[in-house]
């Protein structure tokens, strides 16, 4: 989750939100990182996680995911929730739960929903205070920048 944290930061230095995403192999073997990129790429897609899934995917030369672990420093939203679901990611692990769009746990549940096809295993609140401070900063200072 710490090199989660560091990704997010610099998203949110290159004028993302702050979010950072890395997936382990079996072994634990770092074999994906990525941060928002949404402002950068011009797309609407380039959410850390769907980056780093997307890498881990190829790097193992499977789409099939289900032995690595994805840390990511907030709730997955509804598209990547469930890019995770059709990955078959094994573990899900995230730092802050998200009211608004979280789709994991917090507003919707996908994984658990009769739509998911596939069983995914979550632990949510890991360095909860850090990746909740990272966000609440960012967009203190958004707004401040803004006005």
């Amino acid at each position: 989750m710490n090199r989660a944290l560091e990704l997010a930061q610099i998203a949110g230095e290159q004028g993302e939100i702050p979010v950072g995403a890395v997936i382990t192999d079996a072994s634990g073997a770092l074999i994906a990182e990525a941060g928002n990129r949404k402002e950068r790429d011009k797309d609407p897609t380039a959410h850390a996680e769907i980056i780093a899934i997307r890498q881990a995917a190829k790097t193992l030369l499977n789409w099939r995911l289900n032995q690595c672990t994805l840390y990511v420093t907030l709730e997955p939203c509804p598209m990547c929730s469930g890019a995770i679901v059709q990955a078959r990611v094994g573990l899900l692990v995230y730092g802050v739960d998200d009211p608004k769009t979280g789709a994991i746990r917090t507003v919707v549940n996908i994984p658990d929903s009769a739509a998911s096809n596939h069983r995914l295993r979550v632990i949510g609140g890991i360095m909860e205070s850090r990746c909740r401070q990272q966000l609440q900063n960012w967009f203190v200072n958004r707004r401040q920048n803004i006005t």
